[in-house]
């Protein structure tokens, strides 16, 4: 390491320790901020409640009062209505409260002798006036039309008789904003399309937390919810994409909750700078703790290096020693290994002779075999025509005796098929009647071990050669005979059939399995699990060597002491065609 590296490593290892710091302590001072704002909106939507809750029976009450009932029917009883509402509304500490009958005209009012009584205004607009005449009851924040003062207006239907009105109350919610405005709350409570209309800061009173559709900005001028303020031309107090409970503001950190009833949100929000300054302090005691640690690595580094400059020497001579050994070791390794090489590549050209010789005795015996049998069949046919037709017993051994020849004669046209080189050309074959062909050439072996190879039969058309695909099924044929010899209820099962685009051949045996240790190497060539003198450990290795040619592949699936099962995979000739277009 170089002096300029261990110059500079400290400052990095203090940068480093400055920005995790910087990003750990803002991201806690942010939740103890978001946890602060919760509990908050928690309060603040309590008290919301309370105070329109200390209010929502006085209509159904007051309208119970006969004077009240009696205004509707009669314009006589008007005031003594007019001062039953303006005691109520004193005690009960309302703004107003006032009766409005089925045309939406004022009739009664508790400011009827003040200046701006609502008495023989219009309300029918409103929409506290519709809902309550139509569903019962109505709630409706807005600007007064007429005194210009805000508030919540509850209302309710009351019936005299077959006349109808609604009695009104109006709550001033405008004491809350007081209080948080003299606690210093960054706090507001904004309608259902999200306008502002009580706020602890004065600048975001009557701003729109989204940006407003012109629908909803047609319908809040037509219900005059706003009277005199512009909601078009006021920016929105929230920036950034919506989410279910928080938001960006410009500011700081915002957070939101809604009222059930009504529809109002709750906004509580903190400026960030506090945040940012005490993340910054973290910061700088991070990189000053940083620089004294790395201060004291660096003693220790020094005292480490000239404790291990006296030791050097000794552990030099112990690695030479060491390698020195590990050297001799892998060379007598490499000569042990070089003389099983060489003992395998003798074992594996013997192995190679002997086939080599099977192969040249195998076809000599089918060669001088073949005439023998053809002049017994001509024999046999010359005797059958001498014989007069009443030798019916005669004639049947002789027809036995030729059956016999042509079964002879059948096997070695399969054996010198078999042993003939065939072209590595590939054409369109048929693997029905190839596995149909080596399970008759089989046969003989099968009949001597006592089991049937069971063949269902099918079709499967495939690009290989027919004399080396009869040359595998052998192969695989053997193997299970060999498997199962000496077994009771032994079974050997031949499948064929199409999955996808390929054909998949299964030899299936109920023989003594293979260990797993061995599965494994089972295709290796030379490597055989029978005894010693039975199998060259060739045919499995030769099968996947052959089927590798034709574009497929084998695999082996075992379970010891419960059999074997090797599968085939070929692709089909017409999967082949349409890959080589």
């Amino acid at each position: 390491m170089t002096p300029w590296h261990r110059a500079v490593l400290p400052l990095l290892a203090a940068l480093i320790a400055a920005l995790l710091a910087f990003v750990m302590a803002e991201r806690i001072a942010q939740s103890a901020v978001t946890a602060r704002l919760d509990q908050s909106l928690l309060l603040t939507s309590r008290a919301v409640m309370a105070e329109i809750d200390r209010f929502r029976a006085l209509p159904d009450v007051a309208g119970e009062d006969s004077r009240i009932r009696a205004a509707l029917a009669d314009p006589r009883a008007v005031e003594a209505a007019n001062r039953y509402l303006e005691t109520v509304a004193a005690h009960a500490g309302a703004a107003e409260l006032f009766l409005i009958n089925a045309q939406g005209i004022t009739i009664a009012s508790s400011n009827w002798a003040r200046e701006g009584s609502f008495v023989g205004q219009d309300y029918s607009f409103r929409p506290y006036f519709t809902q309550a005449m139509e569903a019962g009851r109505g709630q409706f924040y807005a600007i007064g039309v007429t005194t210009g003062v805000p508030g919540y207006f509850l209302a309710t239907r009351i019936t005299s008789g077959t006349v109808r009105g609604v009695l009104v109350v109006k709550v001033d919610l405008r004491p809350l904003e007081a209080t948080w405005r003299k606690a210093g709350l960054m706090t507001a409570l904004a309608d259902g399309d999200g306008v502002i209309f009580l706020s602890g800061p004065e600048d975001w009173l009557y701003r729109p937390l989204r940006p407003l559709s012109p629908d909803v900005l047609a319908r809040l001028d037509e219900e005059r919810t706003y009277v005199g303020i512009d909601l078009g031309a006021t920016q929105p107090l929230l920036t950034g994409p919506a989410l279910a409970d928080g938001a960006q503001w410009a500011g700081g950190v915002a957070r939101l909750a809604d009222l059930p009833d009504p529809d109002w949100r709750l906004l509580a929000a903190a400026p960030t700078g506090p945040v940012t300054a005490v993340a910054l302090a973290w910061a700088l005691g991070a990189a000053a703790l940083a620089l004294v640690l790395a201060g004291m690595v660096k003693a220790w580094d020094q005292r480490r290096q000239i404790i291990a400059l006296r030791l050097s020497q000794s552990e030099k001579l112990e690695a030479m020693v060491t390698a020195r050994t590990f050297d001799l070791a892998r060379e007598v390794e490499a000569r042990k290994q070089a003389e099983t090489d060489l003992r395998a590549a003798q074992e594996h050209l013997i192995h190679a002779e002997k086939m080599a010789a099977l192969g040249r005795m195998s076809t000599a015996i089918v060669h001088e075999i073949s005439q023998p049998l053809a002049a017994m069949e001509a024999t046999l046919t010359a005797a059958e025509m001498t014989l007069a037709s009443d030798e019916t017993r005669i004639m049947a051994r002789l027809a036995t005796a030729k059956g016999l020849i042509r079964r002879m004669q059948r096997t070695t046209r399969h054996l010198k098929s078999f042993g003939r080189k065939e072209a590595g050309a590939l054409s369109l074959i048929d693997l029905g009647p190839v596995v149909a062909s080596a399970i008759e050439l089989v046969t003989p072996r099968a009949r001597a071990v006592g089991v049937a190879p069971a063949f269902a039969g099918g079709h499967a058309q495939v690009m290989a050669g027919a004399v080396r695909m009869e040359q595998v099924v052998v192969n695989l044929l053997i193997n299970a005979l060999d498997a199962v010899e000496g077994r009771g209820d032994a079974q050997i099962s031949v499948t064929l059939e199409v999955a996808g685009a390929m054909a998949r051949l299964r030899v299936t045996d109920t023989g003594h399995g293979i260990a797993p240790d061995d599965l494994a190497r089972v295709t290796e060539p030379f490597f055989s699990t029978k005894i010693s003198g039975e199998g060259l450990g060739l045919g499995l290795s030769i099968s996947r060597a052959i089927l590798a040619e034709f574009g497929g592949d084998l695999s082996v699936a075992s379970t010891q002491g419960q059999g074997t099962c090797v599968t085939v995979s070929l692709p089909l000739a017409e999967t082949q065609m349409e890959a080589a277009q």
